[in-house]
């Protein structure tokens, strides 16, 4: 039976081999420490964290996460280890919450390796705190029994630390801020609850991977690899771990909160809501970050299933306003699905080797069955049970890639121009919209698993975010195999595909484009949008046209800045463009001085609420001059690339996705047709 602690109650470790589930109402970061007999830490090599996040017997999640998991082999922590603090701590400066008071109360539970709970914590009664001694490992008398402590820290990590022992825990935590907040640029960020009318609706007969014994048993391991706004800026090493549990995929069993916290992250009963234990039934899939009640257009109905066979899947398979409403959703929902059900197979596979190890640790620790048949007999029957698993994680796991293969060769197809590729045949049939789209297509997000089922990654409008596309040779083998000046053209011509996708879902004359090109040199990318006539004027060159576009956006920044916050829209000079800005940038730094990079540094902090938006094209390298000044500019872009590459993470479980970007048929004219209807469009509209 599962142990409810309350702060200062102690429980009893039946298990040397532990897991620590946190789940959270917002991103927080894991931390533990080892402590002496006094509860000192002796040094920065008793800390695991998220910039170093292994120690002898000890490994946590390497980002922060809304959902977090501590490994723990108590058999391996030094000797002169006496205690074991968990630690939980808001990251600063990624525009979270700045204190656990704000957010409902995180929630922690101890469990064996098979996900059998032994204790749980949930930490309330947190104010100011922005950092917190969740629980304690501890040993007495020979065995390991766990405290719940729940002490907060106002003055955070630094004086948590501090307090243990730490010399100089300031400096040491400012790094490991810097590499979550590096991390959390690269995470794609959930939509909104607010823009979620619906839930998804899933098939009663969809199996997956998280009701096949193991998975339900061990959850989502940490996955190490790189690291898919809440959603994405990219960072140059990202990190993927769990973030939040699911049913079946780690949630806490027993003592959760009922209710889901604000900011629609489950908490560990709505989490476990699909029942993680593999008694049977249908899973739960409703999503318990999404809102529940049906808006008045119903999702279409699904075709009936032949006897024995699964239900046929329909494009719209989820609740909404609109279709368009539907199917982003439905996509959403696909995303989620497929990040679950990889997580619960890969935390089966986990646990199946986990458990080899442990049989052979046992076979060996008898000297009677080290030589002889009696021992390899063991070790094969360890082996046969392990490849047994395996398989039965597998074969769940290909019924629920299946289905979602299924799904997407329906969706696909039924794609609005704003969510669909570039070769789907709705562009033919492309007519200037006059309304602004929920949201649109970046590129497709895959995983491993199954390549070849790739998700829309759709990003909601306006974007909150500027972009980066990439031009550096430090990412993936595909970039490093280009030579530099193919990888620039290639970065530009996909900055010019984002460019005309945004041009060409947004109504006449409601987003205009701007271009500095300082030397001149992406003259043929830039065809498309010249050619068309859809800028708003040629390409700014020199220093003096980067200046002239820099001071004029800036401009605009502050005017709409200052209307806005004094009530006054209507005293807005008459010849603004109140259209939606977007400025290509090629070539960075070259042509920029000090200033221009203080301005571009202020359009991609202020821009975005305002309505003026960055489309970077630029190597971080090209820009090493400029040291750490320029780490938040980079932060504050979403990171993507010209060439496939596993820089994103997503919001759920932390999987390492590749990114592809969204690629123009070689040969087409699709783009450039648009384009033309785009500008035709403007010229004939008037205000």
């Amino acid at each position: 039976m599962t142990a409810e602690l309350v702060r200062g109650q102690n429980h009893p470790l039946p298990h040397t081999r532990l897991e620590i589930r946190v789940t959270a109402a917002a991103p927080v970061m894991a931390c533990a420490t080892l402590g002496d007999a006094q509860g000192t830490v002796r040094g920065t090599e008793w800390i695991a964290h998220p910039g170093s996040p292994t120690l002898p017997g000890i490994e946590v999640s390497r980002q922060a996460a809304s959902g977090l998991r501590f490994h723990i082999d108590l058999e391996a922590v030094p000797e002169q280890a006496h205690l074991v603090h968990v630690l939980l701590a808001l990251p600063e400066g990624v525009g979270g919450p700045d204190r656990f008071g704000a957010t409902a109360a995180p929630f922690a539970a101890v469990t064996s390796t098979d996900g059998t709970e032994v204790a749980s914590f949930t930490l309330t009664g947190l104010d100011s705190e922005s950092a917190v001694v969740a629980l304690e490992l501890y040993r007495r008398q020979g065995a390991w029994k766990v405290r719940a402590v729940g002490q907060g820290y106002a003055g955070g990590l630094a004086e948590l630390l501090g307090d243990h022992g730490l010399p100089q825990a300031r400096a040491f935590v400012s790094g490991i801020q810097e590499t979550v907040a590096r991390h959390l640029a690269s995470t794609v960020q959930i939509p909104l609850p607010g823009a979620q009318d619906g839930v998804r609706v899933r098939h009663e007969g969809l199996s997956s991977s998280a009701t096949s014994g193991t998975a339900a048993q061990s959850g989502p391991a940490a996955q190490g690899g790189s690291t898919v706004p809440q959603p994405l800026a990219s960072a140059p090493q990202p990190a993927s771990d769990p973030v939040t549990p699911s049913a079946g995929a780690g949630a806490p069993q027993g003592g959760t909160p009922g209710a889901t916290p604000s900011g629609g992250t489950p908490s560990g009963a709505a989490a476990a809501s699909g029942g993680a234990g593999g008694s049977g039934g249908a899973v739960n899939y409703t999503h318990p970050g999404r809102r529940t009640s049906a808006p008045p257009t119903p999702p279409p109905a699904a075709p009936p299933a032949e006897p024995g066979r699964q239900p046929r899947p329909v494009a719209g398979d989820a609740t909404g306003w609109s279709l368009d409403e539907r199917l982003y959703n439905q996509v959403w929902g696909m995303f989620e699905d497929l990040a679950r059900a990889v997580a619960a197979y890969r935390s089966a596979i986990d646990f199946a080797e986990s458990r080899l190890d442990q049989e052979l640790d046992r076979v060996l620790s008898d000297p009677r069955n080290r030589i002889g048949g009696a021992g390899e007999a063991a070790r094969e029957a360890a082996r046969a049970k392990h490849d047994q698993l395996a398989a039965q994680a597998r074969e769940a796991l290909d019924r629920d890639l299946a289905q979602l293969v299924a799904e997407s060769e329906v969706v696909e197809p039924a794609l609005p121009a704003a969510y669909a590729r570039w070769d789907n045949p709705v562009w033919h049939a492309y007519r200037v919209p006059m309304e602004i789209p929920m949201a649109l297509r970046l590129g497709d997000v895959h995983l491993p698993e199954r390549p070849d089922l790739r998700i829309p990654m759709l990003v909601r409008l306006p974007l909150e975010r500027g972009l980066w596309v990439d031009s550096g040779r430090s990412g993936s083998e595909a970039a490093l195999m280009m030579d530099e000046a193919q990888l620039r053209g290639l970065a530009l011509d996909t900055a010019v595909a984002h460019a005309g996708r945004l041009l060409a879902v947004y109504p006449p004359g409601e987003f205009t484009v701007h271009v500095i090109d300082p030397a001149g040199s992406a003259a043929r990318s830039l065809t498309p949008l010249t050619a068309s006539g859809a800028l708003a004027g040629p390409p700014a060159a020199g220093a003096a046209g980067v200046a002239a576009v820099l001071a004029k956006l800036t401009e605009r920044v502050d005017l709409v800045q200052m209307a806005v916050r004094g009530g006054a829209a209507e005293s807005l000079p008459p010849g603004l463009d109140t259209a939606e800005q977007l400025l290509i940038v090629n070539d960075f730094p070259h042509g920029f001085d000090d200033r221009a990079v203080t301005q571009l540094r202020y359009l991609a902090d202020e821009g975005p609420s305002v309505g003026v938006h960055l489309l970077m094209v630029a190597d971080r390298e090209d820009a090493a001059a400029y040291g750490p000044v320029l780490d938040p500019l980079w932060r504050s872009l979403l990171r993507i690339t010209p060439v496939p590459d596993d820089h994103l993470a997503d919001p759920w479980v932390g999987h390492a996705w590749t990114y592809e970007p969204p690629i123009v048929p070689p040969g087409s004219r699709v783009l450039f047709q648009v384009l033309e209807q785009v500008a035709t469009a403007r010229r004939s509209w008037r205000p």
